[in-house]
């Protein structure tokens, strides 16, 4: 029998690679003897680094970069085994999680580092660079990224633009021609998990900003200077950055990302499920096991299970959630080739302990899904 078991990570509990084998090691309890095929996924948003640095058996590099605050914190990228693609998260410069609770406000947090991750990935001479930009702090159209490598932004007294979403609203002039020319020669190719404009009651600011820091106050001032942004751009270069499927992601970022030479905005899941080939070690599973932390009805908006469960319904293949929690509107995934879902929580718990027994839950759980299927194969 042939297992394939491609999760994505549980956030804050256990990476990608983990979850993958505590649902193995429940398994093997009951099926010693099968081929177990380990396939640590992701969508584009934290943890997708790992997740290729472990599918081609790259490696990580840290990098001292520009925090969404403007302090200096230490981020990385990783390289494929072959050191022909960078691998980079917006998160690890640019992330929420570098912002504490207080200090979060997208009037003022840039994407700066971003860049300086991408400008780190061209030194290093790669052909290709896969960027995810879930997990941002920033909303600021990804001009913060773009300053980085080169771009001048500047107002009508020809002072370049300081940090933060609020200041797209005094933009006059947009400069790309001092952009890093070593961009002409790298294809990137952006994961992105959502598919909203740049502006208005679906962009950037309306769905995302809260979550970033933005008050009820902050939210027509972001969007306002975002609609500036894609404004002045277009009057400079005739093009139209605000209504392309995913320019609202990571608070305008994908907007930034199209000024770029070489970029095409795609579904993250696609990406990651294209870069670790997972449709051929797919090939004669017996059975395919997903998971992720918390599955809802989010979770068909181009997470993680749908996607290896879309790739795995091609060969009629039965495929099985484990996730760490559920939410009541989670049995829509039903309707998009998940054939049974296991929570793994055994027991109430506080959010601290439960997170740390993610690995001896996931393989309590491993363990009885593998003793149900043995039993159905004695009945």
């Amino acid at each position: 029998m042939k297992i394939v078991i491609a999760p994505d990570s549980f956030k804050e509990s256990l990476t990608a690679l983990e979850v993958a084998q505590a649902i193995e090691t429940g398994f093997k309890r009951i099926f010693p003897e099968a081929e177990y095929i380990c396939v640590p996924m992701a969508d584009g948003g934290e943890g997708s680094v790992q997740s290729l640095i472990d599918a081609t058996q790259g490696s990580q590099l840290e990098v001292q970069v520009t925090a969404p605050l403007g302090d200096t914190v230490t981020g990385f990228l990783g390289i494929s085994g072959d050191k022909k693609t960078a691998f980079i998260e917006m998160a690890a410069a640019s992330g929420l999680h570098l912002v504490p609770p207080e200090a979060r406000n997208p009037l003022k947090t840039t994407s700066f580092g971003t860049g300086e991750l991408i400008k780190k990935a061209l030194d290093l001479g790669v052909e290709k660079i896969i960027l995810g930009i879930g997990g941002s702090a920033t909303n600021d159209g990804g001009v913060g990224m773009l300053q980085a490598l080169g771009a001048s932004f500047k107002d009508h007294n020809q002072r370049e633009l300081g940090f933060g979403g609020e200041q797209l609203a005094y933009l006059a002039y947009v400069e790309l021609g001092g952009l890093d020319p070593r961009l002409a020669t790298v294809e990137i190719e952006v994961a992105c998990d959502v598919s909203n404009p740049l502006c208005g009651k679906l962009g950037a600011t309306a769905i995302f900003g809260p979550q970033k820091g933005a008050t009820a106050e902050m939210l027509p001032i972001l969007d306002k200077a975002l609609a500036h942004f894609a404004e002045v751009v277009k009057t400079h270069y005739q093009l139209d950055i605000a209504h392309h499927a995913g320019a609202g992601a990571a608070g305008g970022m994908g907007a930034g990302l199209l000024l770029l030479p070489n970029v095409k905005l795609k579904a993250g899941v696609e990406i990651i499920l294209q870069a670790v080939k997972l449709a051929e070690k797919l090939n004669h599973a017996d059975l395919v096991i997903t998971g992720e932390g918390r599955m809802d009805s989010q979770s068909i908006a181009g997470k993680t299970p749908i996607g290896v469960a879309k790739l795995a319904k091609q060969r009629q293949q039965r495929v099985i959630a484990i996730v760490g929690s559920l939410r009541e509107d989670y049995d829509v995934v039903y309707q998009h080739g998940i054939d049974a879902v296991f929570p793994i929580i055994r027991q109430v718990s506080s959010l601290e302990d439960t997170l740390k027994q993610g690995r001896e839950n996931l393989i309590s759980t491993a363990e009885n899904i593998a003793r149900l299927m043995h039993l159905s194969r004695m009945a």
